[in-house]
């Protein structure tokens, strides 16, 4: 293959970095050139020809300055930003298809893999108030689609540990939250997946702590991914992903055991039913 043909398979982020990786050469400027003139490192180009740094609004605009592509790679980030899954968390998803195990903590709202898609819907509705149907659509599909990760021939574990917020929070009214419920409890009946509340009482052990996911590998280090205002990212840092190991270990420590937690989760069904 000629290194400038692009695959047709590459994911959303991969593809705009092949894409810049390809005028770049056509225009013939090395790594070190392209990140002169945009105002980043040589290996910050790198990385995000590699689809493995999600590319700031600004290096797209200098690209198109250096490339004089008149606003091309700008709206390719613009709809990066706007499809089913946002550019920065495309780099999560291709991780979590090979995970062994996925640790997560939920603070506010269910995690993706285990949402229904009523209440996935009236998350991405609350989220983008002025979307078209069809892009809600396309961005519940897209979440609901992540469920196949769990139906693989050895599928990962998953721990999910959800603060007791997630399940009083009303996310699209009593029934959505009913059939929430209900998914729940299936899930957590199924075998490799086990769910702990971390209830209101555990105080500060969990007050301190944004929502966060931990994916574990047979061949490869623990990766962390945390959400922040600006999106989410990935952290491979030893020490970094450390600290997150221990804080989940002292996180289920707090938490309800499993059955517990089951009967607590049965308990509020019951309340969105009655």
């Amino acid at each position: 293959m000629d290194e400038t043909d692009v695959p047709e398979n590459l994911n959303p982020l991969k593809r705009f970095g092949s894409d810049v990786k390809r005028v770049r050469l056509g225009r013939k400027l090395t790594q070190k050139h392209l990140g002169k003139a945009v105002g980043y490192t040589d290996s910050y180009v790198s990385l995000v020809e590699a689809g493995k740094q999600m590319p700031s609004p600004r290096f797209a605009k200098g690209c198109d300055l250096a490339f004089g592509t008149n606003g091309l790679f700008a709206g390719l980030l613009k709809r990066l930003d706007e499809a089913d899954h946002p550019s920065w968390f495309v780099s999560y998803l291709e991780k979590e298809k090979k995970a062994a195990s996925i640790c997560d903590y939920s603070v506010h709202g269910i995690m993706g893999l285990l949402q229904t898609e009523a209440y996935a819907h009236a998350i991405f509705r609350a989220g983008h108030p002025h979307a078209r149907a069809d892009v809600i659509k396309g961005k519940v599909d897209a979440r609901i689609s992540r469920r196949a990760v769990m139906s693989q021939q050895t599928p990962p574990t998953l721990w999910v540990v959800l603060h007791e917020a997630c399940l009083r929070t009303h996310v699209g009214g009593p029934t959505v939250m009913a059939g929430q419920l209900q998914h729940l409890i299936a899930s957590a009946e199924t075998p490799g997946i086990d769910i702990q509340v971390i209830t209101f009482a555990a105080g500060a052990a969990a007050a301190h702590l944004l929502p966060f996911t931990l994916l574990m590998f047979d061949s490869e280090p623990t990766t962390l991914y945390s959400d922040g205002p600006l999106g989410g990212k990935l952290y491979d840092r030893e020490a970094t992903v450390a600290a997150a190991v221990r804080n989940y270990d002292r996180l289920r420590a707090h938490a309800l055991p499993p059955d517990d937690s089951l009967a607590m989760v049965k308990g509020l069904h019951k309340e969105y039913t009655s």
